[in-house]
């Protein structure tokens, strides 16, 4: 299967310029940074794309035994480079996308640049006996997950909000809950399940290209602590922390997320 039509791809920005590979999160779409292309775009190669099961990408596909783990997406994300050969990306991993980028770097380097993990968590759920705060106990994360099996439209209404903050702003959690409700709950259900049980914590200190650690500076589903022991555990990154609130700050402060992106991707060249 092509995989520019695959991951509905599109290739935007400065010609021959150094390439930005945008990758959204759960229950979104490469719609989601629309806000921060414009700012991008002038300096940059800018690649956006959409996981399968999302946006506009093949439904067709999708199977639940590829993408039961992040390294289907992992292998997507291999094989967008491979296909669009524009030599070593710097991968810009919002939420889940942040370990897929992990992932990715750690088995093939030579294809990364950088890394800037935006909002990241490599394990959402506690774990007291090591002191790692995840921002979840696991009876939360189960508690969300049945939540999501028994009715996926209600479940997108009131975490939408949670997840963009800023109630100040409804219109982000407005879009976000309509880009939850634009998924199919089946795949959502099963990227749920990878995205919120997932524990990538052992794999961070395998990642040997220069990372930004982006997190937000009021973030109800990755804490502090998170950017802190991401910060930690990658060799030599590099942590700052967001005014942005919330947990997409593409969203809520794009000027902000997109100056940070490109002062990172401009000097890892």
């Amino acid at each position: 299967m092509n995989v520019r039509s695959r991951n509905h791809v599109k290739v935007t920005g400065r010609t021959g310029a150094p390439a930005v590979v945008l990758a959204h999160g759960f229950g979104c779409d490469q719609n989601m940074w629309r806000l921060v292309v414009p700012e991008l775009e002038r300096d940059f190669t800018v690649v956006l794309f959409d996981h399968v099961g999302a946006g506009n990408s093949e439904l067709s596909a999708w199977s639940r035994d590829r993408y039961a783990s992040l390294d289907g997406y992992v292998d997507d994300v291999l094989e967008l480079c491979a296909e669009l050969d524009l030599g070593p990306i710097t991968f810009v991993g919002h939420s889940v996308s942040a370990m897929m980028g992990v992932l990715a770097a750690a088995r093939r380097p030579e294809a990364f640049a950088g890394l800037v993990l935006l909002a990241p968590s490599p394990c959402f759920v506690d774990d007291p006996a090591t002191g790692y705060r995840g921002g979840f106990s696991a009876e939360d994360i189960d508690e969300l997950l049945e939540s999501l099996d028994a009715n996926y439209l209600g479940w997108s209404g009131t975490m939408g909000p949670v997840i963009v903050g800023n109630p100040d702003r409804p219109e982000l959690g407005e879009e976000l809950t309509n880009s939850f409700c634009r998924t199919d709950p089946e795949i959502a259900r099963v990227f749920a399940r990878v995205t919120f049980l997932s524990d990538n914590r052992a794999d961070l200190a395998s990642v040997t290209v220069p990372t930004l650690v982006a997190q937000c500076s009021n973030d109800a589903i990755a804490p502090p602590e998170v950017g802190a022991f991401i910060h930690a555990q990658i060799p030599g990154s590099r942590l700052v922390t967001l005014n942005a609130t919330g947990h997409c700050p593409q969203l809520a402060a794009p000027e902000e997320t997109a100056a940070a992106i490109a002062a990172f991707a401009g000097a890892s060249r």
